[in-house]
């Protein structure tokens, strides 16, 4: 293990990249950030351009792309993409692509359902366009084809979370009016396919009932880069604490509270760039 941590002292000291369309993905860097505390990141959120899902697999494919070649111009020696929708349109393409360990959200939080459910009855709720791509559908039946699986989408709780709305009363209406038709499907297993919606966990864990395991994706997303990182010998084996450099293509309204709310700490070090 000792020689795997300093195969490449340089590479590893260089930051982890994270990019999303928006904010959400900051709930899987507070992770990393828990996980792997020495470790510096660059996260850029894509603001201007988002919300992803609505647009064309090529778009966000492109799109993708392009956050990847940015986070490369800041020497990052690994790329997560911390966006469910990039996670299905693009994953494939960067990690073939991309000379750098790349880790999507989807598939780590698929494999972690699997081995948490016994029975395989797994729920997955997303936006409306990651439930259409069927995206872990695919994986979830590619890992285990007897798997059952039962999707909902929940366009409504994005807005709920950005807005603060974590523990007032309409959210546990809202929660109630998309999950309770999933208690009749008896999951064991319920996937969060989206990076807002581990705020509203406990809204969720309410309605669905202690019987259900709910799977936040950030955390098996950071147990995979780490094991990654550890494989390639790029873990920076120092007692730190790493920094985070935060890049954003345009300020939303309400920034910083809903960035502050994702992340669990305050935003430092932020800066506006445009890709084009």
């Amino acid at each position: 293990m000792g020689k795997s941590l300093h195969s490449s002292p340089a590479r590893s000291r260089r930051p982890i990249g994270v990019f999303d369309s928006g904010l959400g993905g900051l709930t899987v860097v507070r992770e990393i950030r828990r996980l792997l505390p020495a470790e510096d990141i660059v996260y850029f959120g894509d603001i201007a351009r988002q919300p992803y899902g609505i647009k064309s697999n090529e778009q966000i494919l492109r799109y993708s792309i392009e956050n990847v070649l940015f986070l490369l111009k800041k020497k990052v020696k690994a790329v997560v993409i911390a966006c469910n929708s990039s996670s299905s349109a693009a994953f494939d393409f960067l990690r073939r692509n991309f000379n750098l360990p790349v880790v999507d959200v989807i598939e780590p939080a698929a494999q972690c359902a699997l081995r948490m459910s016994r029975s395989k009855r797994i729920g997955v709720i997303a936006t409306t366009s990651t439930v259409a791509s069927h995206a872990y559908v695919k994986i979830l039946k590619r890992e285990s084809p007897s798997a059952r699986v039962f999707q909902t989408a929940c366009p409504l709780f994005v807005p709920l979370v950005e807005e603060g709305w974590r523990e007032k009363k309409i959210t546990e209406a809202i929660v109630r009016h998309y999950l309770s038709p999933m208690k009749k499907n008896r999951l064991e297993t319920l996937i969060l396919g989206c990076t807002h919606y581990p705020l509203i966990k406990n809204a969720i864990c309410r309605v669905l009932g202690r019987s259900v395991r709910v799977i936040d994706s950030a955390k098996p997303t950071a147990e995979k880069l780490a094991s990654l990182l550890l494989e390639k010998g790029l873990l920076y084996a120092a007692e730190r604490r790493g920094r985070l450099k935060i890049y954003v293509s345009d300020l939303s309204r309400n920034f910083v509270k809903v960035g502050e709310r994702f992340l669990g700490e305050k935003l430092r070090d932020l800066e506006i760039v445009r890709l084009k």
